[in-house]
């Protein structure tokens, strides 16, 4: 069957505390989008923000985000009652991630005083326990170094794991709490992606490639990373200059030490795609080519430019990857430049790639290899992208579209995708919703406000354009008219 999806962040759905959750409109979101024949819903992912509240620079890999945790389900938990808990957020167009973490914050620790720990919660302990703990303690040292990098914590906390006389009984209620917010995020997440296995509804999750220097991973795992001694990175990742940017993109993401890696079995890389197996049906792996070959800027750069190509560990650590993981269902981010190794990796595990007609509008391709996308979150909106094309280009476009009997070119686009022989097409939903720039997800290499702030205010306009885009799923033949 021929299958539709959409984009759509968590932390862009409609909330009354101001940014997406796990709470009833998520569930509404479910309905709406079963309704109108979409069976994938796929996501960014839901590990605790870090920099610039960015999700691809997590302060942990396996942990989740308790800023979607839904208010109303600890209600109905006994842990909270009605009127403590008040809307204080003004909702506009974008999330105030700062002032919604405070306000949410004093529910938590309301909730906490109240939780009593049951047989359900000490078996999450018990399974979770070689990550959980570690980042409990982690986000507690944090805290008390007023949310700095672990690199400039004083010396008993920064090298904790190796200083056996260092208690952590005055951090207990602390570190309990933070497991309490795990525990919850945990099983409000389940609930949701069981209701949308319940229709049908497949969740694609996604996973960056690197971890954030600022996270559990690395102040836990120190030696599985090309580090300084005092723990700052000898080399950052990134891309050389593209189409995103002419200086690249320095993401600052700590290295991997492949070598280090290869003589432990990988794993920390099988945890984590255990981690993520378990969370998503699917996961996206973002910068799929850095297993091929990968961009090593000096840490002293300021900028991408000057790197160098660095082998990386491709079939070895994949054929590790699925000896060890059950269940492995990847999705390939295979975007930009690249060489035809890193599609002979892909096509070797038999794994999707991916089509963004924004850049590949004009090109041939063999769409039974690909998963459809008008954009991506790093992408302009469809509309916004129209306007700083050529004139020339935009008459082509209006010329091979013009069978689509839509009112606007972005729909005729949006239609054409789905008219494509490829088995899944994505769109997100600022695209379904024609919306301009100012509603743009990302913009790669920028850092802070508006990025990853963007979500819905409410449904209301959303209805609308969902049932004009399932008309055109109806007359593409996809889903359940297939």
């Amino acid at each position: 069957m021929k299958k539709t999806g959409i984009l759509f962040p968590i932390s862009a759905l409609p909330s009354q505390y101001g940014v997406g959750d796990f709470g009833k409109s998520a569930y509404q979101f479910v309905d709406k989008i079963a309704q109108a024949h979409i069976h994938i819903w796929q996501i960014l992912p839901l590990n605790p923000l870090g920099y610039g509240n960015s999700p691809y620079q997590p302060l942990s890999s396996h942990a989740g985000d308790e800023i979607y945790l839904d208010i109303e389900t600890l209600i109905e938990a006994g842990l909270l009652k009605q009127n403590e808990v008040k809307e204080e957020v003004n909702q506009t167009l974008y999330v105030d991630y700062t002032s919604i973490r405070k306000q949410k914050e004093k529910y938590y620790q309301l909730a906490f005083s109240r939780f009593h720990a049951d047989d359900n919660y000490h078996d999450f302990v018990e399974k979770n326990h070689s990550w959980l703990y570690p980042y409990a303690i982690f986000r507690v040292f944090k805290t008390h170094h007023q949310e700095k990098s672990w690199i400039e914590w004083e010396e008993e906390y920064k090298n904790y794991h190796h200083d056996y006389t260092f208690s952590l009984l005055p951090f207990t209620k602390e570190i309990d709490y933070q497991m309490f917010l795990q525990y919850f995020f945990f099983q409000q997440w389940q609930q949701l992606r069981d209701y949308a296995h319940q229709n049908n509804i497949e969740i694609i999750g996604d996973m960056p490639i690197y971890v954030g220097l600022d996270s559990a991973d690395v102040w836990q795992n120190r030696e599985s990373f090309l580090l300084e001694e005092d723990g700052t990175p000898s080399f950052v990742a990134g891309v050389p200059p593209d189409y995103f940017s002419k200086f690249g993109q320095r993401w600052g993401n700590p290295l991997y030490d492949w070598e280090y890696l290869k003589k432990h079995h990988y794993a920390f890389w099988v945890d984590r795609m255990k981690a993520s197996q378990q969370m998503y049906d699917r996961v996206r792996i973002d910068h799929f080519r850095g297993f091929d070959t990968y961009w090593k800027i000096p840490a002293s750069e300021p900028t991408a430019v000057i790197g160098k190509w660095i082998e990386g560990p491709a079939y070895d650590l994949f054929d590790a990857l699925y000896a060890q993981v059950d269940h492995l269902s990847i999705l390939a981010e295979d975007l930009g430049d690249l060489r035809p190794e890193v599609y002979e990796l892909r096509d070797h595990y038999h794994l999707k790639g991916m089509y963004v007609f924004q850049f590949h509008y004009a090109s041939d391709f063999d769409f039974s290899k690909v998963v459809v996308y008008s954009g991506t979150h790093d992408n302009d909106t469809l509309n916004g992208w129209l306007k700083t094309i050529k004139k020339e280009e935009y008459k082509t476009l209006e010329q091979q579209l013009k069978k689509y009997s839509e009112k606007h070119l972005y729909q005729k686009i949006l239609h054409y995708c789905l008219d494509l022989e490829a088995e899944e097409v994505i769109i997100p939903v600022w695209d379904i919703m024609g919306k301009q720039s100012d509603c743009r997800f990302n913009v790669p290499g920028q850092i802070g406000s508006p990025n990853w702030e963007y979500h819905l205010i409410d449904f209301q306009e959303f209805d609308v354009y969902l049932e004009q885009f399932s008309h055109m799923i109806v007359e593409s033949q996809r889903g359940d008219y297939a």
